[in-house]
């Protein structure tokens, strides 16, 4: 999609090349080079790039209004004080969603073996990877933005997972542009799909600094447990 990037268009990049890296993929999933496993690998891997089409969307917004514990984004309150301290300088925010797509979530369902349906997971999470990456690089194009950060629903308590619903109000109409839909529980369906307000900020954040959950594979900060009651509590 060419339209061009602004406050009042969702921007959608349904065009991003999926070109996974085998060494690492084998690295991952521990096989070795020259076994039986590796010719599996290539055989699943031949057919996810195949059909793949990662995609992601985005959108500029401006804040409404900043509360306590809460701040009014384009006229949807996203009811989180971490969320609302973060942005305390900040005007506009990019909120977004990024998936490995309906064609890799349907093709990992049809895998009827236990290990290639690991393997598909992998391969998909692979896939979300570059739809990340290819929005960040958007973002850093377009807006020319310097230092950034992301929060997302549900990767803190203070921001629970049912705030995904206003924030998908926020972005437009996921399901119909790059078919992410909600469950009921507010699971993202493909399941390898990620969304977050993506703002600016002069200081590192990263929602691990305020998670104490000990063996987490995703950590990429230290827990730091008294910087909720330093920096977030009223």
């Amino acid at each position: 999609m060419n339209t061009k990037p602004n406050a009042e268009t969702t921007y959608i990049l349904d065009k991003i090349d999926f070109r996974p890296n085998i060494a690492s993929l084998k690295k991952r999933l521990h096989i070795k080079d020259g076994s039986s496993l590796e010719a599996d690998l290539v055989h699943l891997l031949d057919e996810a790039v195949a059909i793949a089409r990662p995609k992601a969307m985005h959108k500029v917004v401006f804040i409404d209004e900043k509360q306590t514990d809460a701040v009014v984004v384009d006229g949807i309150t996203l009811r989180s004080r971490v969320l609302r301290v973060n942005l305390d300088a900040v005007h506009r925010v990019f909120a977004y969603v990024a998936t490995c797509g309906q064609e890799l979530q349907a093709w990992g369902e049809q895998q009827d073996d236990m290990v290639f349906q690991f393997w598909a997971d992998v391969i998909k999470e692979a896939a979300l990877g570059s739809a990340s990456r290819a929005l960040h690089t958007h973002l850093k194009t377009c807006y020319e933005l310097g230092k950034t950060a992301t929060m997302a629903p549900g990767s803190l308590a203070d921001w629970p997972i049912r705030e995904q619903r206003p924030l998908f109000k926020i972005i437009g109409d996921p399901e119909a542009a790059i078919g992410i839909h909600l469950t009921d529980s507010y699971l993202m369906v493909p399941n390898k799909s990620i969304s977050g307000i993506r703002f600016t900020t002069e200081e590192r954040f990263e929602s691990c600094l305020l998670c104490p959950r000990e063996e987490c594979p995703g950590r990429r900060a230290a827990y730091q447990p008294a910087l909720y009651k330093e920096k977030y509590q009223v």
